[in-house]
């Protein structure tokens, strides 16, 4: 039984389903275009993140099984880093963004992914916080792969659909400051469990 579950599903859910340049363009990618024709969208997404996820875990196994300190530096910097994300989120003012001019290829959003600052930071989080390097390696990586798929699929998914139905409603501003501050607890909660 991998002991770490919940606190991974929980860092999953806030780093996946709050706003970022993923979900934001999905979701105006629906909103202009429909569901069907954001599906590539939605896959450049879903791949390229987990493709990152597994080039993390293989590079990140090797790194820190030769330096097992630098994975309780990333986790402590993680942790600040995440405190500090969850703050700018609670925080944050709520805009109205510019429509995007056409649906964003599957190219596109596929590699994107590898340049996409909260992608790379999250997933570098998340792997030193949720693998043990040491005993339990391969389960570990099993676990958080199949976890962060199953994740970049809801908050894809979920983004696509507000876009689609629920503008006016995912848009106002109470909507945004009540799911701000939600996926900020989340966070906050997250950093709580990697110390308990």
């Amino acid at each position: 039984m991998y002991p770490n579950l919940i606190p991974l599903i929980l860092f999953g859910i806030a780093a996946g389903f709050s706003p970022g340049p993923n979900n934001i363009v999905t979701s105006y990618s629906a909103f202009n275009f429909g569901f069907k024709k954001t599906i590539p969208t939605m896959l450049g997404v879903i791949c390229g993140w987990t493709l990152l996820c597994v080039f993390l875990v293989l590079g990140s196994g090797v790194i820190f099984r030769e330096y097992q300190e630098l994975q309780i530096v990333i986790k402590i910097l993680g942790s600040i880093y995440l405190l500090f994300i969850a703050y700018k989120i609670s925080f944050s003012k709520v805009e109205k963004n510019k429509r995007i001019k056409g649906p964003v290829s599957f190219i596109n959003t596929f590699f994107f992914q590898f340049i996409n600052p909260k992608s790379i930071i999250a997933g570098s989080i998340a792997v030193s916080s949720f693998i043990d390097i040491q005993n339990y390696y391969l389960r570990d990586s099993l676990v958080f792969l199949v976890i962060m798929f199953f994740v970049a699929v809801g908050s894809q998914s979920t983004w696509c659909l507000m876009g689609t139905y629920l503008r006016k409603f995912a848009t106002s501003q109470k909507f945004m400051r009540n799911f701000n501050f939600s996926m900020s607890f989340l966070l906050i909660v997250c950093v709580i469990m990697f110390y308990v």
